[in-house]
């Protein structure tokens, strides 16, 4: 075999695997983006203000906590997470109604998403618990970038090809949310909506993306153990968009009030594993490992989560006769 020919063969080599590098990594993204138009967590228990509004001022303190969340690792183009947020009670009108702040940075593949969202609850004394109901208004930037460089350090898309998506995009839309939160001693209930006015991005020559409704029903319930130092919280996450649904099904066990550990399971694509303590006075750290059951499992190694927060008391007057028992 002349050195030509060897050349030849290890071109085309060299092109089918960038080929197939570039199909997967394609079609992952439009997966993502059709079957994960919202970001996916695992330890939703510690997230509930990114998803509800209604939760707002729920715990009756002043809580700040960050999320990062990185998922499928070791796919190119895998969803990595992060996510702000910060609430509390406040008293307007001679009530503890709550307010908060969301901010939610989610990058998949081409594109970059950053949304930033108001939330207000209105809180009302039921005679067995208290209902949050909720509003969310905020601003969502999406940004798509078709020069990112594969795993290679070459183009993932030929630049020189005019049937191809070229250079960047972006665009802001007004976002609308709405939620009702209900507590009480015992367990709780959620139900929301985002998206709810289906904003349009327009990409000017690159066309438009509509956001659709996404739709969250949650609830949990805390079973004193025998051991008066051990609960056992078992758990429910729903969500539906106009695509698909998902589900997870989970079940934590609290030890003290300061650790915790349970299993999960997301049906048909992962199984959850998670822990976490609270580390000093209102200073909670946890973490999350999901092993993927799915298609997909081949070709990751799982996905990681980790968040830490802290809590203060807002009014030490104050006695806030219920509190969340997914908030721990």
């Amino acid at each position: 075999m002349n050195d030509s020919f060897k050349y030849i063969i290890s071109s085309k080599r060299q092109l089918w695997r960038k080929g197939i590098l570039f199909w997967i990594f394609t079609n992952i993204s439009i997966f993502v983006a059709l079957a994960q138009q919202e970001p996916q967590f695992s330890q939703n228990n510690f997230n509930q203000l990114t998803t509800n509004p209604g939760f707002a001022g729920s715990s009756g303190l002043i809580n700040v906590s960050i999320l990062n969340r990185f998922q499928w690792v070791g796919f190119p183009g895998a969803p990595v997470t992060t996510v702000f947020n910060a609430d509390a009670a406040i008293p307007i009108i001679g009530k503890l109604d709550g307010i908060g702040l969301s901010v939610i940075n989610d990058v998949i593949g081409f594109e970059k998403n950053v949304s930033v969202g108001l939330n207000y609850a209105w809180r009302k004394e039921l005679d067995y618990g208290i209902l949050g109901s909720g509003i969310s208004l905020g601003l969502m930037n999406k940004n798509l970038n078709f020069n990112m460089s594969g795993i290679d350090g070459s183009d993932l898309i030929n630049s020189s090809d005019p049937a191809l998506p070229q250079g960047k995009a972006g665009g802001v839309v007004t976002d609308i949310g709405l939620g009702l939160y209900y507590q009480t001693a015992n367990y709780d209930i959620s139900f929301s909506g985002r998206h709810l006015n289906r904003p349009v991005m327009s990409f000017g020559q690159s066309g438009k993306y509509t956001l659709q409704r996404v739709f969250y029903l949650s609830g949990s319930y805390s079973y004193q153990m025998a051991d008066e130092r051990l609960e056992a919280i078992p758990s429910i996450f729903y969500k539906r968009d106009a695509a698909a649904w998902q589900a997870d099904l989970s079940i934590s066990f609290l030890y003290d009030k300061k650790m915790w550990g349970g299993f999960g399971y997301r049906i048909g694509d992962a199984v959850i594993i998670s822990l976490g303590t609270e580390l000093w006075n209102g200073i909670k750290f946890g973490y999350s490992y999901d092993v993927n059951i799915s298609a997909l499992s081949k070709y990751n190694s799982g996905s990681h989560e980790f968040f830490l927060s802290y809590s203060v008391l807002l009014y030490k007057k104050h006695s806030h006769k219920y509190k969340s028992v997914r908030f721990l």
